[in-house]
């Protein structure tokens, strides 16, 4: 089992950036799948960006391609998410999620295939 702890949220102006950051327990969080999902307020959660146990796949929802860049320190146990170039729309409460994995290339992109969540963060971004 593996605990997620959420960070690094905040407000900013449009055009400007943040670094999520999303620190896991456990001594085996190289063995997990990572995501970033986001819910903005009366939407649905959405993917943002998921990346494999080994940190060398990636992929993103295509709103933010370009923009965000998603990360992983196995030495820290941590899964970053970069984001770049914000506009309004990103506003939402983002979650990171995990989900064990053999594959070192598995990801994943359907909140119900993962099963770890960390607890939200807010992302407010004003025009």
């Amino acid at each position: 089992q593996v605990q997620l702890v959420g960070s690094g949220g905040g407000l900013v102006q449009a055009g400007e950036s943040l670094r999520l950051s999303c620190a896991a327990s456990g001594r085996t969080f190289s063995g997990y799948a990572m995501g970033w999902f986001r819910q903005a307020p009366g939407k649905e959660r959405e993917f943002v960006a998921g990346l494999s146990r080994s940190g060398e796949s990636t992929y993103y929802t295509d709103s933010v391609k370009g923009r965000f860049t998603v990360s992983r320190d196995n030495a820290k146990n941590t899964v970053y998410l970069q984001m770049n170039s914000l506009k309004p729309e990103d506003t939402a409460l983002y979650y990171c999620a995990a989900r064990p994995t053999t594959m070192p290339g598995l990801v994943l992109s359907k909140d119900y295939e993962y099963r770890y969540w960390g607890q939200a963060t807010q992302v407010t971004v004003s025009s």
